[in-house]
């Protein structure tokens, strides 16, 4: 007669079995072939996106057969949450752990965004659905969106002027709020101690130091003029003088920058500056760090007036009679470019 198996031996083989059932059953879950025909595809996962959602993405984008065995894979490999978001792309994606391991470990595509000094919100809004692919509706939504703008721990109402100007890195796939939420944080980094109070001490709020350095940013193209035209606001301020600034209208208007109208300089608005006294009610753009410093901190002159000069420069009156003869110098000049134009 055979020789008997003991109890422990019994127990041993049956642990065996099991184990080597449950180590195939992991292998098969884990290695399952998804079947499909791609060596390479492109996915956007994003911000709060849950396994479910990241399964159902796959499968639409036909890179899952089997969702459920995706999922548990995830489950098994307790990858569950740590989907990053991002746009990831996924080389020769045949079994759960090839995609898993893919999302979770390879690092995601990135996009530079630079936001330039002068542009307003819709401009913001128009280059963020270009680079992005954001909904500029969605975006322009964001900037008045009072709890979105209290999220970010601002007091305005809107949140044109601070989209803080600058170049930035952001993961393909990315979401709105956190964007803008990244900008306005940029933007509060500007505002040091030293700044906060060279604001009180000239009697302008944060926000009228933004809407003023907003207004020198349309005027300027030099930064060598910036604290010199701050100065000529300053100045007109101080006396309760209409400031007269161009780049007011032209955010009135909605058009692409052309020569004004006397028909513009009264179109009612708030914002119309040679109608009303005293700053606008909010800026006109995303002013960048020169701006503000020279709406900080002005040049110390007695000018109250300025007029381009056809060289991206300025001429600069402390009176009336002074600038009304620099203003017909400058359209004679503006005349006589018209004219070699014209004769080309």
């Amino acid at each position: 007669m055979g020789k008997k198996i003991s109890k422990n031996q019994s127990i041993f083989i049956y642990c065996t079995i099991a184990i080597i059932l449950i180590s195939s059953s992991l292998s098969i879950i884990l290695f399952y072939p998804q079947k499909n025909k791609h060596n390479h595809a492109t996915v956007s996962i994003k911000s709060g996106f849950t396994l479910g959602q990241i399964s159902d993405l796959l499968y639409e984008k036909k890179i899952l057969s089997n969702r459920k065995m995706f999922e548990l894979a995830a489950l098994l490999m307790g990858k569950e949450k740590e989907f990053p978001v991002g746009t990831f792309q996924i080389i020769n994606p045949n079994s759960n752990y090839d995609i898993i391991n893919q999302l979770v470990n390879e690092s995601p595509e990135i996009i530079k965004v630079r936001i330039l000094e002068g542009w307003d919100a819709r401009k913001i809004a128009s280059y963020l659905a270009e680079v992005m692919s954001f909904d500029s509706s969605h975006v322009m939504d964001l900037s008045r969106d009072r709890n979105f703008i209290s999220q970010n721990g601002l007091k305005v109402n809107s949140l044109e002027g601070y989209f803080f100007p600058d170049t930035y890195l952001f993961f393909k796939g990315d979401n709105p709020s956190n964007v803008l939420s990244h900008l306005i944080k940029q933007h509060k980094l500007f505002w040091n101690k030293t700044y906060e109070i060279r604001a009180n001490q000239i009697n302008l709020s944060k926000h009228e130091i933004v809407t003023l350095a907003s207004i020198i940013e349309g005027e300027a193209i030099y930064n060598s003029e910036r604290p010199k035209i701050s100065a000529v606001y300053h100045n007109r301020l101080k006396i309760n003088m209409k400031l007269q600034a161009d780049p007011t209208i032209q955010y009135i208007i909605k058009e692409p920058p052309r020569r004004l109208f006397n028909k513009d300089l009264r179109i009612e608005s708030p914002y119309n500056t040679y109608l009303n006294k005293g700053l606008p009610p909010g800026p006109i753009n995303s002013p960048g760090k020169h701006s503000l410093l020279a709406a900080l901190f002005p040049e110390e002159n007695d000018f109250l007036y300025f007029v381009a000069r056809g060289d991206g420069y300025h001429t600069f009156s402390t009176n009336k009679r002074d600038h009304d003869k620099a203003k017909r110098k400058f359209q004679k000049f503006r005349r006589k470019i018209k004219r070699e134009s014209k004769n080309k």
